[in-house]
């Protein structure tokens, strides 16, 4: 029987042992896409405690407190940091098969030197020993971060923000980090919500561009495309979880936004329209700065109103959606690439079932550079081990494996760089398997390369920026 996780967890051949503790284990992390904020990096925030630091902003984890039971009050309501921790260290044993059984060991290890399994029999324990370790000098944001090797962030940043603590951190000469931000215009395709018309302001404001029209929305928004670029940014986000193409000429959408700035009641049919009109639009303007876009597609976001209103978005009441795309996506990329303004472009999938129908699509557009459209790692409810093999094993079956540009947070956790240690351990066990069923040759070197390239330096190339060594 082998030990709960050991050095080999998870490594089920000695060339995946290899592959891992040789050239996976060591790399840099490069985390393109995550929740964290530039604020916390740049005060270098301190945590109260192992709570402050570990359930704080992890809505994984309060799922499955309430799947368990625990009150709301001891999830993100105002009970306190001991008598919430207490309620996770009864939870955990109750996880087995769930990755974040492994990720909250791998924590535990990695971040507090703590070899023993959290439960209610180890939690005064471990709640003594983690929070002398917290009391530490290195133990904070910026601590953690370099403990964990990473060089390089890329944050989730709406245009309008002012991107003051990026522009603090890139001159910061004492954390040799890169701390990019990524451009995620939601606020602009969402034509329909109510916000809408007070976005639309505030882009006004910041942009210094006044808008008295479609025409000039289209300016101000080219106008942050623009601040984002000198500040560091070549990556942009959308989340799609709605359809998302029509064949809609301008003045259609003109109208529309004229509608919605006067706060009148926009149609669905009509929020589509309005939609792929811009999402078309950004991507010419991305494809012209040699920025990456990203499409996650497949959420069905705050389903649980009565929570919603009570503890705000973003808490873990959202989920997988139903509705089908690869017509829309064609689309989208094609109306791109007729005019070769298609910008490098990685596609998330939050449906499973979408895997074959994404990592095909992908094969439609490349050229020009070494995996040009990405199938993008598993990602959100698909981040566990079972996840990361079939997106793996999906791509590897129709694409180029090797050119992948690998794994990613999407957290708003500190402690979530782990995450990447299970990525790598899995990647290097699928190969390992390979090799030792006779699938592929033991060529160790090329072997070793190729998961080096995965684990960094694919996404450092891809996205053009370099990063300290």
């Amino acid at each position: 029987m082998k030990t709960f996780l050991d050095k080999d967890f998870l490594l089920e051949t000695e060339t995946a042992k290899q592959l891992y503790h040789t050239y996976a284990k060591d790399m840099p992390i490069f985390d393109y896409h995550c929740h964290l904020t530039a604020k916390e990096i740049a005060e270098d925030k301190r945590f109260d405690s192992i709570t402050d630091v570990w359930l704080g902003e992890d809505h994984y984890k309060w799922r499955v407190l309430r799947t368990n039971g625990v009150p709301e009050e001891l999830v993100t309501g105002n009970a306190s940091a001991k008598d919430k921790y207490l309620k996770w260290a009864e939870t955990v044993p109750h996880l087995i098969g769930n990755p974040l059984y492994h990720w909250t060991h791998l924590e535990l290890q990695r971040c507090f030197g703590i070899e023993e399994p959290l439960s209610p029999k180890t939690a005064e324990q471990i709640w003594e020993k983690s929070n002398e370790v917290i009391k530490q000098g290195a133990f904070s944001a910026r601590g953690i971060i370099e403990q964990f090797n990473v060089k390089g962030i890329c944050t989730t940043d709406d245009p309008i923000d002012d991107l003051a603590y990026h522009k603090q951190l890139k001159e910061d000469a004492s954390f040799d980090v890169k701390v990019l931000p990524t451009f995620r215009p939601d606020g602009a395709l969402n034509v329909h919500m109510a916000s809408f018309a007070d976005w639309v302001a505030k882009l006004e404001e910041v942009s210094g561009v006044k808008i008295e029209g479609f025409n000039d929305f289209l300016l101000a928004l080219s106008q942050r495309v623009e601040y984002f670029h000198e500040v560091g940014c070549r990556l942009s986000d959308h989340g799609l979880d709605t359809p998302f193409y029509r064949n809609v000429d301008q003045q259609t959408v003109e109208t529309i936004f004229d509608q919605a700035r006067n706060k009148h009641t926009i149609t669905a049919e009509e929020a589509t329209q309005f939609r792929c009109f811009v999402l078309i639009f950004l991507g010419k303007l991305y494809a012209k700065k040699g920025w990456s876009m990203q499409f996650h597609i497949g959420g069905l976001r705050s389903t649980n109103t009565r929570m919603v209103e009570k503890v705000g978005p973003n808490t873990g009441f959202d989920s997988i959606a139903d509705f089908t795309y690869a017509d829309d996506l064609a689309n989208v990329l094609n109306e791109l690439d007729k005019t070769n303004e298609l910008p490098k472009t990685i596609l998330y999938n939050l449906n499973p079932r979408d895997n074959y129908m994404l990592a095909t699509m992908a094969g439609n557009f490349q050229g020009d550079v070494p995996g040009k459209i990405q199938f993008g790692t598993a990602w959100w409810f698909n981040d566990h081990r079972d996840g990361m093999e079939a997106q793996i094993k999906t791509l590897a079956n129709v694409g180029v494996l090797s050119r992948f540009i690998g794994m990613l947070t999407d957290s708003r956790s500190l402690l979530s760089y782990t995450r990447h240690e299970y990525f790598r351990r899995i990647l290097c066990n699928i190969l390992g398997k390979w090799v030792e069923n006779g699938e592929y040759p033991n060529d160790i070197e090329w072997l070793g390369q190729m998961v080096q390239d995965i684990s960094f330096n694919n996404v450092e190339e891809y996205l053009g920026v370099e990063l300290a060594k």
